[in-house]
């Protein structure tokens, strides 16, 4: 397995044993003419050329790196199935397929999937034979709509602006995974510090009352048993609280970016005495609240420093070339002094989220933007972003979810009460199943209901920022119009209160070649320092704001306004970016 690309374990807070990782060489093919399944490409098994999977054709990575338009393309692998694993149900795994996926395994339909940044699978076990080498067939489909949630990959055919190259087609990790027949499907958890307790929300994939099911949770930190407890399952679906501390509340060790403590917890589900199902999974205990102008991490206001994150790669695109890279960019983030990133218009590997919590890593989780608004646009929308809550929900990591971001896709928001009515929805949907954390909604400007006011603001220097911003009361009132035209609020809609952040602003790009950045380029290093720490100053001494993003890590291609090139090879000194971050 150590030439496989990507080859570690792609969900890693949900870890069984029995798994086959399938990235590597594909056979591939274009089909601008969506020919295929009229020609039963699904019954090839060789399709012409070849691809590097997990990465998009887009991508260098990809052994392709083609970056025109191309809506179909089909992907082809032979894969056997042991005959160990005969009595076991056999799950085809996708991470994410930008952005139409459909499946064939043995020229047999088996399912397709809609939502680029989504995780899916297919019980494919009637399908495949133990006996022989089973033919895996992928067509994926994408386009150039606005409709659906696309985030920062460009709609039209060249890059523009602050959009970027697009990936299609299976661009994270593909795997089989070898099971029961009756399974955990998923386990929802959530900390409680006030009770020091922990609820587990527990789903079979099925229920059969002609066995008996029993369910055995053992938690545990660092080696040393904490809790342990079993019961009888009598439907799919059981919720459990459980206290997790011994004594008193101070015995809990609670998660914070300096103290990234995790509880470890074991899920072992047993049918008639034998153990069908086991998983390895975490969790932390943390509380996210908002209290006089202040987010609140665990008891105390937490100030937040932000650097927002593109999470682009200049070989690889989308996707991260390495678990050994993800990790290497939380390290510098957290060496140049922030405490947490905005994963800009993204939903990212899940590998990101898990070294976000083991590091510790505050992060704002923001759903990919469509850009025209429609009944389409809502349901593609609401359907994905309703899934990427529930996969996401379990990382302590996320204290801050971001459905929306300057208007995209709602971009009459301000006056047009559908548009409104459509950002309140999520909100509320997003509530019912999270309640815990913040949502902003629409981050930047011309919020609805949001639980924290964003403001985006490139201005060049310090003092513009603190002349537009000083009087905090003309931003509760709506009277500021900041980035020169957008106001706080949407008509209707006021301040209750909320914690203010400035959540995007800097920008600063070099003088040195072609690409742009906010605002006029800075000549050399002491002229980018010096405004630098003018912008990092002001807002830092601005007592209302509760804390801000700067734009942002790395270069993105025509966009050349970060702290590290594309390589993530760092513009200025590492520790003068910490010294000007302040600890605040």
């Amino acid at each position: 397995m150590t030439n496989i690309p990507r080859n570690e374990y792609p969900r890693p807070q949900y870890r069984r044993e029995d798994w086959k990782n399938l990235n590597g060489t594909w056979s591939f093919s274009f089909d601008d003419d969506n020919i295929g399944e009229q020609e039963k490409w699904y019954n090839k098994t060789e399709l012409g050329t070849e691809i590097t999977v997990p990465f998009a054709f887009e991508s260098q990575a990809s052994g392709i790196g083609d970056r025109d338009y191309h809506p179909q393309v089909w992907y082809q692998r032979q894969v056997k199935v042991s005959k160990d694993y005969k009595g076991k149900r056999v799950l085809l795994n996708f991470q994410a397929v930008d952005y139409l996926a459909k499946i064939w395994i043995n020229g047999e339909f088996v399912g397709s999937h809609k939502g680029g940044y989504t995780s899916f699978s297919f019980d494919i076990t009637d399908f495949v034979s133990f006996e022989k080498t089973n033919n895996i067939v992928v067509k994926a489909q994408d386009t150039l709509s606005c409709m659906q949630p696309r985030g920062k990959q460009g709609w039209k055919k060249e890059n523009f602006g602050c959009w970027y190259t697009r990936t299609t087609g299976i661009w994270q990790t593909v795997w089989l995974e070898y099971v029961s027949d009756i399974r955990l499907s998923n386990v929802k958890m959530t900390p409680d510090l006030d009770e020091g307790s922990v609820g587990f929300e527990y789903n079979l994939n099925k229920y059969s009352s002609s066995c008996e099911l029993e369910l055995k949770t053992i938690i545990s930190f660092k080696g040393e048993r904490i809790q342990s407890f079993r019961f009888i399952l009598n439907s799919d679906y059981q919720n459990i609280k459980v206290k997790i501390m011994k004594e008193a509340p101070h015995d809990i060790l609670v998660w914070t970016p300096g103290n990234p403590n995790l509880y470890d917890v074991r899920f072992e589900l047993y049918k008639d005495g034998n153990l069908v199902d086991s998983i390895d999974s975490y969790f932390g205990m943390r509380k996210i609240t908002t209290q006089n102008g202040n987010v609140v991490l665990n008891t105390s206001p937490i100030y937040q420093r932000l650097i927002l994150d593109q999470g682009y790669w200049e070989e690889s695109i989308l996707t991260p070339p390495s678990d050994e890279a993800i990790k290497k960019d939380i390290e510098l983030i957290k060496k140049m002094g922030f405490n947490g990133v905005r994963k800009h218009q993204k939903i990212e590997d899940s590998r990101f989220y898990y070294w976000c919590d083991k590091l510790g890593l505050l992060v704002w989780a923001e759903m990919p933007s469509t850009y025209e608004f429609s009944d389409k646009a809502v349901n593609n929308f609401s359907k994905e972003w309703l899934d990427i809550v529930d996969q996401k929900y379990n990382h302590p990591s996320i204290i801050t979810w971001v459905p929306f971001n300057e208007s995209w896709g709602v971009v009459h928001i301000k006056t047009n009460k559908k548009e409104q009515s459509f950002t309140e929805g999520i909100y509320h949907l997003t509530k019912t199943k999270d309640p815990m954390r913040p949502v902003i909604v629409n981050d930047g400007w011309e919020h609805t209901i949001s639980d924290i006011v964003t403001l985006h603001d490139y201005a060049e220097d310090g003092d513009s920022l603190e002349g537009r911003y000083k009087d905090k009361e003309k931003i509760e009132k709506n009277l500021i119009a900041h980035n020169g035209f957008k106001f706080p609020f949407a008509d209707g809609f006021q301040s209750h209160g909320q914690p203010i952040q400035i959540s995007e602003f800097g920008g600063i790009a070099f003088d040195d070649g072609e690409g742009w950045g906010y605002g006029n380029k800075v000549k050399g290093k002491e002229d980018f320092i010096k405004r630098f720490k003018s912008l990092i100053n002001c807002v830092e001494n601005m007592k209302y704001v509760s804390g801000y993003c700067y734009t942002q890590l790395t270069d993105v291609e025509q966009e050349v306004n970060g702290l590290l090139n594309p390589a993530r090879e760092p513009k200025i000194a590492i520790d003068k970016i910490r010294e000007i971050i302040s600890t605040k």
